[in-house]
């Protein structure tokens, strides 16, 4: 049987600072909000916006690297993968779903300097020899 493919690209707004933590075995993890917006006409043909919310995990030395770089209102390129965990809290279920970056690009939505230009940049994707474990239990480890 083939193997299956799990690859998510999402073009956004950061809609918080990114919050760095380190797990107990020392390994940096970067959250991120990022908000997707799509605009459509509804039945009366008026222009509608509609967001959505995702919660994005850097692991490692890209996590480090860009926690030092990102901001509340970039606008970033996040490709990677969705993983969802399950976990327990007051006896119950539930569910974290979220995307493993792998590669992030800053867009330059936003203006960064007096001048007004944008700036550009991109972080490399992690070697595929550089592990980027999800640590167990969802959510209660590392809170978001």
């Amino acid at each position: 049987m083939a193997d299956g493919l799990n690859k998510c690209m999402l073009l956004g707004n950061l809609g918080a600072d990114p919050e760095l933590k380190v797990t107990p075995g020392g390994q940096a993890v970067l959250k991120l909000r990022l908000a997707t917006t799509e605009s459509y006409l509804d039945k009366s043909q008026t222009r509608q916006e509609r967001s959505e919310w995702h919660r994005i995990t850097i692991w490692g030395k890209r996590g480090e690297g860009l926690a030092k770089i990102l901001s509340k209102g970039d606008r970033i390129f996040v490709e990677g993968r969705i993983q969802t965990s399950t976990y327990e809290k007051d006896g119950e279920k539930r569910y974290s779903t979220e995307i493993v970056a792998n590669n992030v690009i800053l867009c330059g939505g936003r203006k960064r300097d007096a001048g007004g230009d944008s700036q550009r940049d991109s972080v490399p994707p992690t070697a595929p020899s550089d592990p980027t474990p999800a640590p167990a239990g969802g959510d209660d480890e590392i809170p978001f």
